[in-house]
């Protein structure tokens, strides 16, 4: 074969055989196809897209480039949770200590941060002492012990779509549902998880903006889950307005925890729960309520011994930003809107997150959030606080804000965090 004949074939909207995807994706993972071909590959899948076989194909490809993990040995049921990222999306942090409470196994395999989405490996290497890098023994060991693990996919698990995943970013197909689809399921799929939830975000902060778009990836991505052997479900929520009151990296932390001593945000504690729920059903346990394990203490034991075993101190001081600036609402009124890629570009800008993965990521950065849609606040109120190390990243991150918050005479109803709920076929 030859990745011309490959590219020609889906540039003219035909469909890739079995034996052409499994080429492409060795020779590609090899270095026999350049990354100029596979660009040109990426490009002719976003304009003409991919059935469901090819997409099932091109994920069993990538997954067949690397290991597969097997957590058979634990005993136990194993559920995991995936986000397809949005601002203020601390969800992973309370939810995985929460779910191993119930003594299904959680493992959670997180990546950083790209762009105005945050990263959970981010966020908790702000904790001080964690580490996100460990091996598949100490990774099972932990689940063992202590039931969850948060930690960063092993070079071993899928390494085609690490190669393919940074060309998407460079070369303006992100988008493609089929390669969105097979670059999120050949990770999960390999890791070995035996139940699968996925957070599809739909809104301005979110990868997807419209409804539509959001359910054609949920639906593929379960129909992916489905098919290779893991019980997969996928809820719609809600990413107009950031998730909680923070976006940024120790900031988020403060928060998640805030969750687990019993309070929070309630848009947080919901969202939490609800996943948590999914996960338990789709483990085997239905009828288990978790909610009552954040008030009781329960979690927050899991999650204490979860960041002591990665080499975290639980019990530290976060750290704080050395500079603060506030923004205060313009008029008297409620809340209407709070864009949410608006607030996630200014923490980008602030230090939170990085343009390139090489790039560095300040702790201490990102926004505090003093009200949301529906609250009302009177003129020269605070809304904002922006946190930095660097106060020379104010001016641009206050440019990003510039239209992010629109006001109302009249009340509003904020809408629901989550936004509908997708099963297999």
């Amino acid at each position: 074969m030859d990745a011309i004949e490959v590219i020609s074939r889906k540039r003219d909207g035909g469909r890739l055989s079995d034996a052409q995807i499994d080429w492409v994706i060795r020779a590609y993972t090899d270095g026999v196809v350049a990354e100029e071909q596979m660009s040109a590959l990426a490009m002719a899948i976003l304009l003409n897209g991919m059935d469901r076989g090819e997409i099932a194909r091109w994920t069993a490809a990538m997954i067949a480039s690397g290991e597969r993990m097997d957590f058979s040995s634990l005993g136990k049921p194993t559920a995991d949770k995936h986000s397809t990222g949005g601002v203020g999306d601390k969800i992973t942090l309370p939810l995985a200590p929460l779910v191993a409470v119930f003594d299904v196994a959680v493992p959670q395999l997180s990546g950083r941060g790209l762009g105005h989405t945050g990263g959970t490996l981010d966020k908790l290497e702000a904790i001080p002492g964690w580490r996100a890098d460990l091996s598949n023994d100490e990774l099972l060991a932990q689940l063992r012990d202590v039931g969850a693990v948060v930690c960063a996919a092993g070079s071993g698990l899928a390494p085609a779509d690490k190669k393919l995943y940074a060309l998407r970013d460079a070369t303006g197909t992100v988008e493609a549902i089929p390669l969105i689809a097979s670059s999120i399921m050949s990770k999960k799929i390999a890791e070995g998880t035996g139940a699968l939830v996925l957070d599809v975000k739909v809104g301005s902060g979110a990868f997807m903006k419209t409804h539509d778009r959001a359910e054609e990836l949920a639906r593929t991505m379960v129909a992916l889950g489905t098919d290779a052997g893991v019980n997969t479900v996928a809820l719609l929520t809600g990413m107009d307005t950031p998730l909680g009151l923070t976006a940024g990296n120790a900031l988020e932390v403060r928060e998640a925890v805030e969750v687990l001593a019993g309070g929070g945000p309630p848009d947080v504690v919901e969202l939490t729960v609800t996943l948590a729920r999914e996960m338990l059903a789709a483990a085997g346990k239905p009828d288990v309520d978790p909610a009552p394990a954040l008030q009781d203490g329960r979690a927050m034991d899991v999650w204490r011994r979860m960041i002591a075993a990665q080499g975290g101190d639980p019990g530290a001081p976060l750290p704080v930003a050395g500079h603060t600036h506030t923004v205060t609402a313009e008029q008297d009124g409620f809340v209407s809107r709070l864009d949410a890629m608006a607030v996630g570009v200014a923490a980008w800008r602030l230090g939170a997150g990085r343009a390139r993965k090489e790039d560095d990521v300040q702790a201490v950065a990102g926004v505090e959030l003093h009200a949301k849609p529906g609250d009302h606040v009177t003129r020269g109120a605070p809304l904002l606080t922006l946190h930095t190390a660097t106060p020379e990243r104010f001016e641009r991150a206050l440019e990003a804000l510039e239209d992010a918050v629109g006001y109302s005479q009249e009340s509003i109803t904020p809408g629901p965090v989550v936004l509908g709920k997708i099963v297999a076929d």
